[in-house]
């Protein structure tokens, strides 16, 4: 079974808010590889682990219909109320029992969200569900981000790394696998047209708010304030604070630049 860190409606109600869909970057990369592999126009996709739907969403322009699933009800709720498109479904279910049919699905896709499966039952149901030539892409961000604003980026990444070392210590053990950039994943899965890819450099721009939104969208988060709110809620107080006196500001709503270190596994079922 899959771990469960997601459940509460506060916490699928700031992944709604705080975070963001797939970069173009990223988008490119899969879209190119499933071009390559798959005749147009292309059938179903599923998004496995979808929380809120944001990774769901940029693939109803390339499909004829799209499935979000999440264990999560509380985030499946959340991304019906916020996506209305009329190719796209959402359905709460465990990532190991995909509620489609065998040899059904063109594309597979897990955003930040395959590290929290039992693997092993996972890749077989991927097995089970995709098509001949079938596509899967499973990827995420490292958790080292940098914060980039004017010439003080590298004191603005320094702050952010201090956020990074107090929630160490409640980072959940399956982190390993994103740390590793998904190495003993890509290893698993039985495919050999298969690459794994590193090091994709993705640069978002938002406001301060939303970065401080996306620190407390983080598992190691919602485990630290789940076992000392107090010291939890300070820290994203303090850190905000340190932000805004480094770059000089008073408003929130001053747009900084993330810089992400993504890691993306793409692979294909053999004929």
């Amino acid at each position: 079974m899959a771990t469960q860190l997601f459940e509460g409606k506060e916490h699928a109600s700031y992944y709604q808010k705080y975070r963001f869909s797939p970069p173009q970057e990223i988008k490119d990369l899969i879209f190119s590889f499933v071009d390559e592999r798959i005749k147009k126009p292309h059938g179903f996709a599923v998004d496995v682990g979808c929380g809120t739907g944001q990774s769901t969403i940029i693939l109803a322009p390339f499909f004829e219909k799209v499935l979000g699933t999440d264990i999560s009800a509380a985030q499946i709720e959340e991304a019906k109320k916020a996506h209305g498109l009329p190719n796209v479904t959402f359905s709460a279910c465990p990532a190991e029992e995909v509620p489609v049919g065998d040899a059904s699905v063109d594309l597979l896709t897990a955003c930040a969200a395959v590290h929290w499966f039992n693997i092993p039952k996972f890749l077989k149901e991927v097995d089970r569900v995709l098509k001949p030539r079938g596509c899967l892409a499973f990827y995420s961000y490292r958790p080292h981000m940098e914060v980039h604003y004017k010439d003080c980026s590298e004191e603005m990444s320094k702050v952010f790394r201090e956020v990074e070392k107090i929630l160490a210590p409640y980072q959940h053990e399956k982190v390993h696998h994103v740390k590793t950039g998904y190495e003993e994943i890509f290893e698993a899965i039985p495919y050999t047209d298969k690459k794994r890819l590193e090091k994709v450099v993705t640069k978002i721009p938002m406001s301060l708010a939303a970065v401080m939104g996306l620190i407390q969208t983080f598992s190691m988060y919602q485990l630290f304030l789940g076992a000392e709110p107090e010291k939890a809620q300070k820290m994203v107080q303090t850190t905000q604070e340190k932000f805004l006196q480094i770059m000089g500001v008073t408003s929130t709503d001053t747009e900084v630049e993330v810089w992400m270190f993504n890691v993306l596994v793409l692979a294909a079922k053999p004929q």
